[in-house]
This record gives structure tokens, C-alpha cells and sequence, in this order.
């Protein structure tokens, strides 16, 4: 193995590691690349290609319920449908727009969006925005 096909492996895992601690950066996903770029410079010897599936689909499952705890984080303060499908534009959007920041920023604005175009005070509409915040935290932990 190359010195810099390590190097970059190990950014990713390190990368990775880190946003298993903060939540703006994705941290399965970091990981998941990291054992890539290391499965491609040892030729992929050490770990079959059925390891690399496993672990494509854990990052693909802990995305889900990241997804579904904001979900269930707007139903519980209260929002209406509205606001969860403004999370899930929101949560597509921000991240098209804000990167990864857009994960926590972009369900937050779109829940209370879609509270505020029910014409739902603004109470309601930043408690459903917040459910959206809890929920991805939650998801985290």
C-alpha cells in the first residue's frame, strides 16, 4: 500500500471519527470512504467485497433513521404534515445548498415553513422546527 493511499485513508477515517461528533459533518459516510480507499490500495485482499456491502448498508440504514428521528421529532411537538413535509424538503435542499450544514438547518426552516403556510402561529411553527433539531439529535445518539 502506497503511503498516500494511507494518508488518505486514515483523513477519512479521522474525518469520519469526528462526525460521529458533530453532527455537521457525516461521519458514517467518511468512514465507509475510508475503508474504500483502503480496500482499493490493498487490492481489496484483506476484506471481501461483502464486508464493503455490510457496511454500505449500515451507512444507508443509520441514514434512515437519522431521516425518520426528525420525523418523529416534528410529530411529536406537534407539527402538522405540513411541517414534515417541509422537513424532508428542507432536509434535501439545505443540503444541496448549505452542505452539511444543511442536515440540521434545512429540516428546521422547512418544518417551520410548512407550519407558517398553514398559517399556524409562530410558536407552533419554531416548537415543530425544534422537534426537527431534537429528532436529528436524537438520531445521532
Amino acid at each position: 500500500m502506497s503511503i498516500i493511499g494511507l494518508i488518505i485513508a486514515v483523513f477519512f477515517f479521522l474525518t469520519g471519527i469526528a462526525g460521529t461528533i458533530l453532527p455537521a459533518l457525516p461521519g458514517a459516510i467518511m468512514i465507509w470512504l475510508g475503508m474504500l480507499i483502503y480496500g482499493y490500495f490493498v487490492d481489496f485482499h484483506l476484506l471481501p467485497w461483502t464486508f464493503f456491502l455490510g457496511q454500505g448498508l449500515a451507512v444507508v440504514l443509520i441514514f434512515l433513521i437519522d431521516y425518520l428521528a426528525g420525523i418523529w421529532g416534528v410529530r411529536r411537538s406537534g407539527g402538522s404534515a405540513a411541517a414534515v413535509w417541509g422537513s424532508i424538503l428542507g432536509i434535501l435542499l439545505g443540503t444541496i445548498l448549505l452542505g452539511p450544514f444543511g442536515l440540521i438547518f434545512g429540516p428546521f426552516i422547512g418544518a417551520v415553513l410548512g407550519e407558517l403556510y398553514l398559517k399556524s402561529p409562530p410558536e407552533k411553527a419554531f416548537r415543530a422546527g425544534m422537534g426537527t433539531i431534537i429528532g436529528f439529535l436524537g438520531g445521532n445518539v
